[in-house]
């Protein structure tokens, strides 16, 4: 170990130490834990503005899920082996040229 403490306590006993403020909780340390405070050395070490964050958060949600305005529907569909095992030996992106194949396919013939 790394010079850490271990302690065994029944359930009867945790319950009596937090009851009484004894036992030593991570709640505890960061509660009494001194602010951060930016050295001024390195800007990747600088906390992030109110409107740093948000621009971030925003970045963020906008990058998750199907675009909006896509006109893709999302269903499900059975091919024969062979078939999907070519599209998948193609590696990633192998359903937009799925896709493509049928596209093209539409453009020659009509459906009924």
């Amino acid at each position: 170990m790394t010079g850490l403490n271990t302690t065994s306590m029944t359930l009867a006993e945790l319950r009596e130490a937090s009851v009484t403020g004894k036992s030593k909780t991570q709640k505890k340390r960061v509660q009494t834990a001194t602010p951060y405070v930016w050295d001024g050395e390195d800007e990747d070490d600088r906390p992030l503005t109110h409107e740093e964050m948000q621009v971030g958060i925003e970045a963020y949600r906008r990058q998750r899920g199907r675009p909006t305005g896509s006109d893709k529907e999302s269903t499900t569909i059975r091919f024969d082996r062979d078939v999907l095992a070519a599209f998948r030996a193609g590696g990633p992106g192998w359903q937009t040229r799925m896709n493509a194949a049928l596209r093209d396919w539409l453009k020659m013939h009509t459906v009924a």
